[in-house]
């Protein structure tokens, strides 16, 4: 059997542009047709975001950039263009601005759990297309109830911040490999590929690497 390509991604919950990556990612991996073994990592864009933010995603960006609401408000409808045009139905209406390394840190849970995937993509769709917190420990407890979690353990692992290392962890190598945007891809620990490229770009990468591997 061969050995699966492996593709380190790291991403935050936050990022409008990690979500489109991931679908425009996976349609690649589908052409691309062979074993595929993926890994999400963590990354903060906005450390400094509080839990409870008191205001719009276009304030926020707003102040976190320091540009005018109506340039936002553009920026935000080319966004929501560009996500629905890979089926994804962002609604900035409602979404709660909030930190994210407890996400992070429920993202290593599920990791160790065998269900990252799942829970990466549960986090992105209530964040961006279903307006729901993904800051605060109930909240994140009660996502991942709906995909079989122990709630209560959940709980237990957050509030212990039992992975805060972990997510950690994988900031200190995103800063070793130069990462300072997400979504960013590491194919088989080797080849980088930043940004929400087109399925053809990811496709070539895995067939290259496929390739490579054959003739070396």
């Amino acid at each position: 059997m061969s050995v699966p390509v492996k593709v380190d991604i790291w991403s935050d919950v936050a990022c409008p542009w990690c979500y489109i990556g991931k679908r425009k990612f996976e349609e690649g991996a589908r052409r691309f047709g062979g074993d595929v073994e993926v890994e999400y990592h963590s990354f903060e864009l906005s450390p400094d975001t509080p839990v409870d933010f008191d205001g719009s995603a276009a304030d926020f960006l707003a102040g976190h950039k320091g540009l005018p609401h109506d340039r936002v408000q553009q920026m935000l409808e080319t966004v929501t263009g560009i996500a629905a045009d890979v089926g994804l139905e962002y609604d900035y209406d409602a979404l709660q601005h909030t930190n994210t390394v407890m996400a992070h840190q429920l993202l290593h849970y599920a990791k160790d759990r065998g269900r990252q995937i799942d829970m990466k993509e549960r986090l992105l769709r209530a964040y961006f297309v279903e307006g729901r917190h993904v800051g605060r420990v109930e909240d994140l407890a009660d996502l991942a109830a709906e995909l079989g979690f122990d709630r209560a353990d959940v709980v237990r692992s957050l509030k212990a911040d039992e992975y805060l290392g972990a997510v950690r962890q994988d900031q200190a190598q995103a800063a070793a490999y130069g990462i300072n945007g997400v979504p960013f891809f590491v194919l088989d620990g080797k080849y980088g590929i930043s940004g929400a490229q087109d399925a053809a770009v990811f496709e070539q990468a895995l067939t290259q690497v496929a390739s490579e591997r054959v003739s070396s």
